[in-house]
């Protein structure tokens, strides 16, 4: 299927709504632009995976004031280049705090209990395989499936846990959750 503007448009409108796939399909299409965007600036993946994270979760917590007569990805460079700009000031001014302006309300609209096709796929496997799998992951996806999967912590626990935004650790479940499921296709199709 080719992805046109009028299906991003529309899945912009439906994250309006707080429609939980939108927000999935968003952060798929757009991941690697953002994450490529910064890779560059910083030249760091770990800090170009923390502030693509960031960014989404930004911009998903303020998405009802995204202007549909401008481009939904320019939009997310602009936050990503600023969330950078701004990181690295408090860097070189020695002060480094994770903060993010999520209201309790938008950040419930990101995150639903249902679970996705990425879930269904990774409780079906053993668990020998899904940690030979897990270990696949970077280290800070690792940690967070664990928390999540096999401490069974809540998103505040992992919050409190991780001294992240709730919005941050949202974001990085569906990111690890998602590289996960591929993992899981690509060892059961070779």
């Amino acid at each position: 299927m080719e992805i046109t503007k009028e299906y991003i448009l529309h899945q912009i409108q439906n994250a309006k709504k707080g429609e939980q796939s939108a927000f999935n399909f968003l952060l798929d299409y757009f991941w690697n632009k953002v994450y490529g965007f910064q890779i560059k600036r910083v030249k760091d993946e770990y800090e170009a995976e923390d502030i693509t994270i960031e960014t989404f979760s930004k911009a998903f917590d303020k998405i009802e004031t995204f202007n549909e007569k401008y481009t939904f990805g320019t939009w997310l460079m602009t936050i990503s280049k600023n969330i950078q700009i701004d990181k690295t000031r408090k860097k070189n001014a020695s002060i480094h705090m994770h903060t993010t302006d999520a209201s309790d309300e938008h950040v419930k609209k990101i995150a639903d209990l249902n679970p996705t096709p990425e879930d269904k796929l990774i409780t079906e496997q053993n668990l020998a395989e899904l940690l030979r799998f897990i270990k696949e992951l970077k280290p800070h996806y690792q940690e967070i499936i664990n928390l999540r999967y096999f401490q069974e912590m809540s998103y505040n626990e992992i919050s409190e846990t991780l001294e992240e935004p709730l919005n941050n650790v949202k974001i990085r479940l569906l990111r690890a959750r998602k590289l996960l499921a591929e993992i899981i296709t690509q060892n059961h199709n070779n």
